[in-house]
């Protein structure tokens, strides 16, 4: 565990968005989330819950022209909110992998916070597009889902890679409950303070 907790506050504001976010990495999943897109809070509530993170996240964006610039500017907002709370990142496992099931649905993300934003999402025999849509709230869909992950993982400078297997029939909302829940696992393992690692855990010395 972490001798101290490891806060960052970030306030960004643009011409599209207004956002406000703490975090608190060492906490107890506790978060109050408030966005224009009530599908992407939910799953939000979500990943904090099961990483443990605590989480203050209060949005407004230009959602009456769409979703897309507030989806993504959330995304970048979290991966640069977690970056600046992990600091030099001393002693941090960096590695995480997690499953969450829902129904016959599986969702497994691998998490290297090695610096170099990366993201890829697999999904099992499904073109990503062709992922079914239905009930699929404000709008978003599986690009969004992308776009969102894409924004985080470059911001956090992690190598984040989803993979979906066998979505059948579910709906978007059972497959994004697979990706948020194993995101939020996975990042809390790649989180944590490993007491035998005293260094930065890279052979380089430091991680971007």
């Amino acid at each position: 565990m972490a001798t101290k907790s490891r806060n960052a506050k970030l306030e960004r504001k643009s011409t599209e968005t207004v956002i406000k976010a703490e975090l608190n990495v060492d906490g107890q999943g506790q978060s109050k989330i408030k966005t224009p897109i009530g599908i992407l809070t939910h799953m939000l509530e979500l990943f904090t819950f099961h990483g443990f993170f605590d989480l203050n996240l209060e949005v407004e964006g230009d959602t009456h022209v769409d979703i897309h610039h507030t989806n993504e500017d959330i995304g970048i907002v979290l991966g640069k909110i977690f970056k600046e709370a992990l600091k030099d990142k001393k002693g941090i496992k960096r590695f995480g992998s997690a499953f969450a099931p829902m129904e016959d649905t599986l969702g497994h993300t691998v998490i290297d916070i090695s610096g170099r934003g990366h993201f890829k999402t697999y999904v099992d025999g499904v073109h990503p597009i062709s992922v079914p849509e239905k009930n699929n709230e404000d709008g978003y869909s599986f690009v969004y889902l992308e776009h969102f992950l894409d924004s985080f993982a470059k911001q956090l400078g992690a190598n984040i890679i989803v993979t979906i297997k066998n979505p059948g029939s579910a709906d978007l909302h059972t497959i994004m409950e697979t990706v948020f829940k194993s995101l939020g696992m996975a990042l809390d393992q790649a989180t944590q303070i490993d007491p035998r690692r005293k260094i930065v855990p890279s052979t380089k010395g430091i991680i971007d």
